[in-house]
């Protein structure tokens, strides 16, 4: 048995690559060189080694060689490490590059998205470059703001001019003091003539020229205007006029660059200090005020004066608009290109500055985890070359204390299926990888529960589009939800697929079933056919070729045979599932030379579930085959179910405490030396506890493995029933909208009830049966894998190998 599994082909995605841990010595001249190519390569993880040290600091105090180090760097903080101000050049230049998409965006043109082919420039270059733009943009935005900042004050002026001439015409043919609402609100009717306003009063005595009235013109914010209205009313107590119109046009803000809606008003007083507060107030709103002659021959002239400045600064504003324009088209061209350089830079600043700087021998000290398989070191061979450099870097394979990161070599079609399982935990190194059987099981388990071929169809066509616009929307940003559908496009396709199988199976096409493999094996009992609903069907030839016979739907006995049916299927898929989880912990023990784990963990686990469930599941399948009726309890199976629970429970922490007690004999240093036969025989669980060996802890962990697996051996069987339950609702579901919604709209002479009823029918299968009851199937299917499955042989608590890899870098990470 042990030389056939051997001899099996390795299974990619099995086990997590095979990682080393390497130290880099690499010279000062080269450094940059080979952390760029090596960021290309993206292949090597490297350990921050001042965090290192610093960690190492605080926890052991009392070392000599940590008392040094804590010397040396007494005076020293994060921001003094060897790159920071590489770095700091770095963020400076992603700022500037920020403003130009804000420029370029805020001035509706389109960036580059592919970087444009040009002469490759250096740091130093590009940094000259982008302070060349920016002083440039800078200068033309505050050139182009003061110029609109006059144009603005013109246009308004102009518009006050205008308005304001008709309010003074008004003010002079004593019409003005029926405008003001707030005015007419305060004083009644019968004593209006005892306490009007003097000043309208004033107003009624003559024109303004002859009773010392004078005004104020301006304009507004429109949102401001009924609070700067009241604010007059209150500090004049009355004693004022206030006339309003909206502008002709709105005005750009210079800084926004939004359009304003503003108001033009004049305002009637009497008085110096109502002009004072009346001025005090208007700067208090921000309104702009405008002087205003009475005399209309001025008016005209101070019009004709304005429009043509006016003609002449929309001159001068578009021709400074053009020139920003090119000039920020000029860097679109380039933006991309630019932003990734510069982000490239900064992340091989950020890297460098991970590593120990040697001052002594003039190199760079690094530490990190690759896979076996990479090529790091003709990387770093080729980095040596191109930088001219004497020396070569140093590349050396150390032994460590620390657990290997877990790196799985994933396509995009088994990368959602990765991130699924990792979703739960990440992997530990090199155990086995639940992806592997996920990509069929995931999908599959959610097609029992899902089952109907007409809204598996539709899934189907879904996933295909967005295959189909792969390209495309790989280049977008998305998003959440619609990031998350096309990340799982693959898992949808498999899970449409399994749809349209087991919908073929149940025989539902959105509830309706289909005579697609022949004719029905039953018939009714006569020629009328008048009872075939209540007094059932009678069999008059071989079963239906595949899947459920059509002339169930409708049938008495329908229901209680579709739950019989789908009932035992899921048992069977959940013991099935458990079966191949807990023959995985073999593997794993196997693998990692755990002959413990084999003996007291998957023999006594694989004997309990098959001496309760596994026989029960065989029962099942020998009524289907032959319709007997066995016995479902069995003394034997029964006894060995009971005798496998304390074969799990007490044997292994004896042994290990035995095993602990023999090597070391009561010592308490480390070990010497461990021999290739201790090896195949001592468990791994048993070297974790050389040092600090606790037999209590290990007894009660194993107790708890153990309840834990006893007691879920019956729930788990259990869960697995959602199989059944929700590809039921399903069912239901989708004959209730069938035979509630849309035959019954069908069934009246009405064109308007039809089309009503089509699309209540629509609408419910578009957003209840593919969204939810998808989302729902779905979310069903993870849990039976995540705790069902692998709570069988998978730990999960790994850590994921992230390399140093340009490619992983993020857009936003500036």
């Amino acid at each position: 048995m042990d030389r056939f599994i051997d001899d099996l082909p390795p299974m990619d995605l099995m086990r997590s690559e095979k990682m080393m841990f390497v130290q880099l010595i690499i010279p000062v001249e080269s450094a940059q060189r080979a952390v760029s190519y090596l960021g290309e390569l993206g292949l090597l993880q490297f350990r921050d080694l001042w965090l290192r040290y610093e960690r190492c600091r605080f926890q052991v105090k009392e070392q000599d060689f940590v008392v040094a180090f804590n010397y040396l760097n007494s005076d020293k903080s994060p921001f003094q490490r060897t790159f920071v101000n590489q770095v700091k050049r770095c963020g400076e230049m992603s700022r500037k590059l920020r403003f130009f998409k804000e420029q370029i965006n805020k001035a509706g043109l389109q960036s580059s998205v592919h970087p444009v082919s040009g002469p490759d420039l250096d740091l130093e270059e590009l940094e000259i470059q982008l302070a060349e733009h920016e002083h440039e943009l800078i200068e033309t935005n505050s050139n182009s703001e003061k110029l609109r900042q006059t144009y603005n004050e013109l246009l308004e002026f102009k518009m006050v001019l205008q308005k304001a001439g008709g309010f003074l015409v008004s003010s002079n043919g004593h019409a003005v003091a029926e405008e003001t609402e707030l005015s007419e609100n305060v004083y009644s009717m019968n004593d209006y003539a005892d306490t009007a306003s003097l000043l309208e009063q004033d107003i009624r005595a003559g024109p303004s020229n002859q009773s010392g009235l004078r005004f104020i013109s301006g304009i507004i914010c429109k949102s401001k205007v009924l609070r700067f209205e009241r604010m007059l009313f209150r500090a004049t107590r009355g004693n004022m006029l206030f006339n309003q119109a909206p502008a002709d046009e709105e005005i750009m803000d210079p800084v926004t660059a939004e359009m304003v809606e503003k108001t033009i008003f004049v305002v009637f007083f009497s008085g110096e200090q109502a002009r004072t507060k009346i001025l005090k107030i208007c700067e208090a709103f921000g309104a702009n005020c405008y002087p205003v002659s009475e005399d209309l021959t001025k008016q005209r002239q101070i019009i004709r004066e304005v429009l043509s400045r006016l003609s002449e600064l929309e001159a001068t504003l578009d021709a400074g608009i053009r020139h920003r324009n090119k000039a920020l088209t000029s860097i679109g061209f380039h933006l991309t290109k630019w932003m990734n350089m510069v982000r490239r830079e900064k992340a091989v600043y950020d890297t460098l500055n991970m590593l120990n700087f040697d001052v002594t021998k003039k190199c760079l000290v690094g530490e990190g985890w690759c896979p076996i398989f990479a090529k790091a070191q003709e990387v770093l061979q080729r980095a040596t070359f191109d930088s001219n450099s004497q020396v070569g870097t140093i590349f050396h394979v150390m032994d460590s204390m620390e657990s290997p990161p877990t790196y799985f070599r994933t396509n995009r079609f088994t990368n959602a299926f990765q991130e699924i399982v990792d979703a739960y935990g990440v992997a530990r190194y090199q155990e086995a990888n639940p992806a592997v059987y996920a990509v069929i099981t995931f999908p599959f388990l959610f097609a029992v529960m899902f089952g109907d071929w007409g809204h598996g169809i539709c899934l189907l066509l879904g996933a295909l589009v967005l295959i189909a616009q792969e390209r495309k929307l790989s280049n977008q940003k998305l998003g959440s939800f619609m990031e998350m559908l096309f990340g799982g496009r693959y898992v949808l396709l498999l899970m449409s697929l399994f749809s349209i199988y087991c919908g073929l199976i149940y025989n539902e096409f959105f509830s309706v079933p289909f005579h697609i493999f022949g004719g029905s094996a039953y018939r009714c009992r006569d020629t009328t056919c008048s009872d075939a609903y209540t007094a059932g069907l009678v069999k008059y030839r071989e079963p239906y070729p595949f899947g459920v016979d059509p002339s169930w739907r409708g049938s008495r006995s329908e229901l209680p045979f579709l739950n019989s049916l789908k009932m035992k299927m899921s048992i069977l898929l959940g013991v099935t599932q458990m079966n191949l989880g807990i023959i995985l912990s073999y593997f794993d023990a196997r693998f990692f030379g755990s002959s413990l784990d084999i003996r007291y963990q998957f023999v006594p686990q694989l004997i309990f579930l098959n001496s309760l469930f596994g026989y029960l599941s065989l029962l099942i399948i020998i009524k289907w085959c032959t319709g007997s009726q066995a016995d479902l309890y069995h003394i034997l199976l029964l006894l060995l179910a009971t005798v496998a629970v304390p074969w799990m429970l007490f044997p292994k922490p004896f042994i290990l405490r035995k095993l602990h007690t023999e090597r070391f004999q009561g010592r308490t240093y480390g070990i010497l030396g461990t021999s290739e036969m201790d090896l195949e025989v001592e468990p791994d669980s048993a070297r974790q506890h050389h040092e600090d060996f606790n037999f209590s802890e290990i007894f009660v962990h194993q107790m708890i493995h153990s309840i834990e697996f006893v007691l879920g051996a019956v729930s788990n069987t259990a869960s697995y029933l959602r199989l059944w339950a929700l590809s039921l609702a399903h069912s239901e579901l989708s004959t209730v909208f069938y035979e509630k919604v849309l035959l019954l709209a069908w069934g009246y002479d009405n064109l308007v009830i039809r089309l009503v009823g089509l699309a209540v029918f629509a609408f419910a299968t578009a957003f209840i049966l593919l969204m939810m009851e998808t989302l729902s199937a779905f979310l069903h299917a993870l849990r039976l894998h995540w705790v069902e499955f692998q709570n069988k042989f998978y730990h999960g608590d790994g850590y994921k190998f992230r390399p140093f890899s340009f490619a992983l870098i993020n857009d936003e990470e500036d």
